[in-house]
């Protein structure tokens, strides 16, 4: 494995790389290739997962988010080490004879390599459009270099679902929004079927007129204490409810980590009870939403990698609603809630 990485090769492997697609193309259906790029999307991994679970995602992901992928797989080692390669994805779209193609690089890298990183990356982004870093894995965002290669980044994406500590994990997020950074954390991004279901209810007029005026928040969850997610909901209705109060319930039966439920009530029976209880079926996954004495029964997306960016990406810029909710998940935290 070489120590470095010449950027302008790679740029010339890319060159070469569409001369030879359009040639190939031109030679079997005479219509060409569509290059296609929005941004730079960067996914740093561990070396020890399966490169094709990731490429697989970011192939899926290119129809509605073309881009310049380049995937970073770090290892553990003292050593300076880089290696890379580029090649491409290509897709046709229904009814149409042209193929549309992204470019696609990958580097293996040792962490004590890090640092070279910047130096190869930001000659490769496409200027003028958004660098977006997705970072897998929690060990690769607390290593002491990792700051570096967050810093090119116009979004940085994490999943706080992954970390062993939430309490931990939110607290270091908020003090990295708090710099500055653009932030995004899938725990939060699959919290979108239940904040919808909530705000639907809050539409209703009839419904809104009988809020709690000082409501009762309960999130049930699976293991011993709350996940993010929990802490992401109780924020987000906190924001919205005055005056109102969390409690937190272990749920016996859910898998460690999994948010099962959301309860609010008032001391008023008059007052609007709400709940949603995740059902425990995964295929499709599903919940029991009970409005007072009605309940029906709503089936909440998938939840994978590609979903999640997939709606993630939409939002190419700061996410005022995650923020809010985020810093106020902090302060949650700081008081030992």
């Amino acid at each position: 494995m070489t120590t470095t990485i010449n950027p302008e090769r790679i740029l010339r492997e890319l060159s070469e790389l569409w001369v030879s697609l359009g040639k190939e193309s031109e030679a079997d259906q005479g219509s060409g290739v569509l290059r296609a790029c929005a941004m730079t999307l960067i996914a740093t991994v561990e070396e020890s997962e399966d490169p094709s679970d990731i490429w697989a995602t970011i192939a899926a992901l290119m129809p509605e988010h073309p881009s310049r992928a380049i995937v970073i797989r770090l290892h553990p080692s003292t050593a300076r080490e880089l290696s890379s390669r580029v090649f491409s994805q290509c897709w046709m779209p229904f009814g149409h004879r042209r193929q549309i193609c992204c470019e696609q690089i990958e580097i293996i890298a040792s962490d004590a390599s890090i640092p070279d990183l910047p130096p190869v990356i930001l000659p490769l982004a496409v200027s003028d459009l958004p660098m977006i870093v997705w970072c897998r894995g929690p060990r690769l965002f607390a290593l002491p270099d990792f700051p570096q290669l967050a810093g090119m980044a116009h979004k940085l994406i994490l999943d706080s679902a992954a970390y062993p500590d939430p309490r931990s994990a939110l607290l270091q997020f908020a003090e990295r929004a708090g710099k500055g950074g653009v932030l995004a954390d899938l725990a939060w991004t699959r919290l979108t079927r239940f904040r919808e279901l909530v705000s639907q209810i809050f539409q209703n007029r009839s419904y809104l007129a009988r809020l709690p005026k000082r409501a009762q928040i309960r999130i049930g969850f699976g293991g011993d204490s709350p996940p993010t997610a929990a802490y992401y909901l109780a924020a987000w209705l906190l924001d919205r409810l005055q005056g109102a109060a969390v409690t937190w319930q272990p749920m016996p039966g859910f898998v460690s980590g999994e948010l099962a439920q959301v309860e609010l009530s008032g001391a008023d029976d008059a007052e609007l009870r709400l709940s949603i209880r995740a059902t425990g079926d995964r295929e499709p996954p599903t919940a029991e939403l009970r409005v007072d004495s009605l309940t029906s029964r709503v089936v909440f997306p998938p939840d994978n990698d590609y979903t999640l960016l997939r709606e993630e990406l939409l939002i190419p810029g700061r996410d005022a609603v995650y923020d809010a909710s985020l810093a106020r998940a902090a302060r949650l935290i700081a008081e030992g809630r």
